[in-house]
């Protein structure tokens, strides 16, 4: 399949062992069940899929909003984040666990890592200096009506969380953040929070909310250096141009990558690579494409 014509969104690339892994928010559309799905290709625009990468047993806690998913290599295991909504109606992140990228995967945190109680989504590992796993999540702005992003230490095994979560920042704090409304409910979103560490070090969040052009994708950096910041935000979107949901890999060539989901309708939703360069501490777009217009 060409890249364009998978329906995605939250697309996550995975180069692991000469091949590309792309995950998203699929909702396992080709297979007309719950799960995650992967694509697999050796280039970046034609893939092989949907290959089933997780099919949840019946007594899985996760009962809808299969959402997200990003897979991370870690201490030779892959685990599979993603988001889903459990039989007390509440969303969170749990962890899912296999010896493959392209899975099939297991439930490995046996529930959620994310707060009880707290509508959770988005959630991406971050390992730091010290070698010490966390998880950045956004507590959802349809009940912090102001949109959080959010960080907590995982155990060593990624099983569960350790100690109580701290917030980064707020969607309002950012002044091109505008209102939304979905389903009734009125909040300033934060979504697709996601830590890439730079080449000296330092750290750069992407993370997306709504912008009066529409979806746009935002970047924050640490200026002490670490998750827990604090976190200064750029001056403006890095892509305004209704784009969102992005991460960052390297492909097997150099540079780097972004692939984001646009536009942010359904279902007309594509995985959308852009280049990108680190310029003066933070991302920047090859050529400025969707840049900097809120």
């Amino acid at each position: 399949m060409r890249i364009k014509d998978i329906h995605i969104r939250d697309p996550f690339i995975l180069p692991e062992g000469g091949r590309y892994y792309m995950y998203g928010s699929t909702i396992s559309r080709s297979h007309g069940e719950p799960g995650f799905d992967a694509y697999v290709g050796d280039g970046l625009d034609d893939w092989i899929g949907a290959r089933p990468a997780f099919r949840p047993r019946a007594d899985f806690w996760g009962l809808k909003d299969y959402w997200a998913a990003e897979v991370h290599g870690y201490r030779g295991e892959y685990y599979l984040f993603g988001t889903f909504t459990g039989a007390d109606g509440v969303r969170g992140v749990g962890v899912l666990k296999s010896g493959s990228p392209g899975g099939p995967f297991a439930d490995w945190s046996m529930g959620p890592v994310t707060p009880a109680g707290d509508m959770c989504l988005d959630g991406s590992l971050h390992v730091d200096a010290s070698g010490d796993p966390w998880l950045v999540y956004c507590h959802e702005w349809i009940q912090a009506i102001d949109g959080e992003v959010c960080a907590v230490r995982l155990s060593g095994d990624l099983a569960r969380s350790v100690g109580g979560p701290t917030v980064l920042f707020k969607s309002a704090d950012v002044g091109w953040s505008v209102e939304a409304e979905v389903r009734g409910v009125r909040g300033w979103i934060t979504d697709g929070c996601f830590i890439h560490r730079m080449d000296g070090g330092g750290l750069v969040m992407l993370w997306s909310c709504a912008c009066p052009s529409g979806y746009c994708q935002n970047q924050a950096r640490s200026v002490g250096g670490s998750v827990m910041g604090p976190w200064e935000q750029a001056p403006s979107p890095l892509y305004a141009d209704d784009g969102g949901h992005g991460m960052v890999f390297r492909p097997f060539g150099g540079g780097l990558m972004m692939p984001l989901h646009k536009p942010n309708k359904s279902p007309l939703e594509r995985a959308v690579l852009l280049e990108v360069e680190e310029r003066g501490g933070w991302l920047a777009i090859v050529g400025g494409g969707g840049e900097g217009h809120a």
